[in-house]
């Protein structure tokens, strides 16, 4: 989507570990945005990260057009039921139908054998594992680490939008979930008991909490207990920036 970053970077880098030939794609997608302000507001500086590009060694950028990918007469959609229901889905409406419709034709164009996302946007990338095992793709869907600056923020190309407070008192999204963590390390498996222990965190500045929940890792059921096979999800709004976030608790 645009305003390259040391994570998409290191997904760049992660695919040139995988493959002889790396292509990325820079498409601000419109049919993932539900609020016409945020698409406007949304960072789309091609020139700095086309040089990231370079920098990277990607061998192909694929930049199209919102008029070449959705042309006159456009009426094809992909949808997911149940993964795309919850946590993001209920929050933004139609949001992973345009991910998933706009996915299908990246996939299409570029033939691709592997496919690199971040773990930052999981609940996404479980969506586009469902989606190749749905359809047939002959590809392998690798999910690298969440990249993260010195104080723990997730790095994401909203984050540029944050004033200096607001970035701090977005740091306590992390702040929250390794706490969570450290209490599941420690034996807590009560899902309710972890949710609080973020809710309190995040809660010192009146961050606005999105949602916080503790789901299967394949499905994204919500679980009352927490297991080596569950994760942490979360989303807040800081001065108007949606942020998300995760852990892997196993």
């Amino acid at each position: 989507m645009g305003a390259l970053h040391r994570g998409h970077t290191s997904l760049f880098d992660a695919a040139h570990r995988d493959s002889a030939f790396v292509v990325a794609s820079i498409f601000v997608n419109p049919l993932q945005f539900s609020e016409p302000s945020d698409l406007l507001a949304y960072p789309a500086p091609l020139e700095s990260d086309l040089e990231l590009c370079r920098l990277h060694e990607v061998d192909a950028v694929y930049t199209p057009t919102a008029r070449a990918m959705y042309p006159t007469g456009f009426a094809t959609t992909v949808h997911i039921d149940g993964l795309t229901d919850k946590l993001e889905g209920q929050s933004r409406p139609g949001h992973f139908d345009g991910v998933t419709t706009v996915v299908t034709k990246l996939f299409n164009a570029c033939r691709p054998d592997i496919a690199i996302f971040g773990q930052k946007d999981f609940q996404q990338a479980a969506v586009i594992r469902r989606l190749i095992t749905d359809l047939d793709f002959p590809l392998e869907i690798v999910v690298a680490p969440t990249c993260r600056d010195d104080d723990g923020l997730a790095l994401s190309s909203r984050n540029i939008r944050l004033t200096p407070e607001a970035r701090t008192r977005a740091t306590k999204l992390w702040r929250g979930l390794t706490a969570a963590k450290e209490q599941f390390d420690s034996g807590e498996r009560h899902s309710e008991q972890l949710i609080e222990t973020i809710r309190i965190i995040c809660s010192i500045d009146g961050m606005e909490l999105d949602y916080v929940e503790v789901a299967d890792t394949e499905t994204l059921e919500v679980k009352p207990l927490a297991d080596e096979r569950s994760v942490i999800l979360l989303a807040a709004v800081v001065d108007g920036v949606r942020l998300i976030d995760n852990v892997l608790l196993g």
